[in-house]
């Protein structure tokens, strides 16, 4: 099936295999939401003729469809930092994003009326509290204002934080219980969990809400918790590395999607950034001369490795807590990562791994 738009009579794009799963009004218009086999993306449209969309809620089956498909090509592996900060965020990643990647989770949150999106947004944001969609996009970082707006406020209408909070740590707890035994859980989470409460929360909104909520009660609940702790710790100090590299949200997400091997587009598109935007950011990468031809320069991959080193020295607190024994650890999570993997509750796309 090919999915088109139209708008002045002028054909926007035409893509195989892409459905519309979701409309979100804003004041100027409607966020369309774009997801296919191998892509997502979101597309404005405003009052913009239609021709062929489909219009429907975005389900947990629906991202499935979209995310866990295997390609008839396998995905390009990126090659990515060695550092032991930067293998602890790799080898939990999978775990970490439980809260919105599993099932049980999701089915709790569509029960409460949220869509897959919505229930991403006000699960994480529902941390901070209740906060305004601007301090939303500030602490994500990477999504454009319009769509977080469009999504997060009728979420904040629709369940109320307690039971978003609830619904998610319930079913991630679940999600976790079911791949993993209370031994092997306990054996990452303690260390993790030890290490993360003698942390300075400085600077890190997302890390300091997320450690005030009450831990989940299993043992695999707690591993969710950690790894997730251990995600926003990088999350925020990774943004702190980006203000001081003098990236913006869309040049970051332009940098960070070339070096991981993604085309121009397709992992900013997914932030719900404009082509216009997105022309915007390569010309600046272009005049810093880190891209060219549609591709990062040499000087452009020492500049996005060096972004990482950055990134990897807000958490050498982290790495020294856990000390020695770091190398075992991260052995451990990622084998734990791995069951994760194996029961299809990950995007098997190794880029989304190392992008988040």
């Amino acid at each position: 099936m090919t999915l088109c738009a139209k708008y002045d009579g002028q054909r926007m794009f035409s893509v195989p295999n892409v459905h519309v799963l979701s409309v979100l009004g804003t004041e100027n218009g409607r966020w369309w939401m774009v997801l296919g086999p191998e892509r997502a993306r979101f597309e404005r449209f405003g009052d913009r003729e239609r021709e062929g969309w489909q219009d429907a809620g975005m389900t947990y089956d629906d991202v499935v469809g979209a995310y866990f498909a295997q390609p008839a090509t396998p995905y390009p592996v990126p090659v990515l930092p060695t550092s032991p900060a930067r293998r602890l965020r790799d080898a939990l990643e999978p775990v970490a994003t439980q809260g919105w990647w599993s099932r049980p989770p999701m089915e709790r949150l569509a029960s409460l009326g949220l869509g897959f999106f919505e229930s991403y947004l006000w699960g994480r944001a529902a941390a901070l509290g209740t906060p305004a969609a601007s301090v939303v996009t500030a602490t994500f970082g990477v999504f454009e204002h319009g769509l977080v707006s469009a999504v997060y406020v009728p979420a904040v209408a629709t369940a109320s934080r307690d039971d978003v909070l609830a619904a998610r740590a319930d079913g991630a707890s679940e999600a976790m219980e079911q791949l993993v035994n209370a031994a092997d859980a306990a054996a990452v989470a303690g260390p993790l969990l030890s290490a993360i409460e003698h942390l300075d929360g400085m600077a890190r909104p997302l890390f300091s809400a997320l450690r005030e909520l009450p831990l989940p009660t299993s043992p695999q609940g707690r591993l969710w918790r950690a790894a997730e702790l251990v995600r926003e710790h990088r999350g925020d100090g990774h943004l702190a590395a980006t203000i001081a590299a003098g990236l913006d949200a869309v040049e970051a997400n332009v940098f960070t999607e070339l070096w991981l091997g993604y085309s121009l587009g397709e992992y900013s598109g997914s932030r719900g950034w404009s082509t216009e935007r997105i022309a915007a950011a390569v010309a600046s990468l272009e005049a810093r001369g880190w891209m060219r031809d549609g591709a990062l320069t040499a000087d452009g991959v020492r500049a996005r490795l060096q972004l990482e080193t950055d990134t990897d020295d807000t958490q050498s607190s982290l790495v020294a807590l856990l000390g020695s024994g770091i190398d075992e650890l991260i052995g451990r999570a990622a084998a734990l990562s791995e069951r994760v993997m194996a029961a299809v509750s990950f995007p098997p796309d190794p880029r989304k791994r190392a992008a988040g």
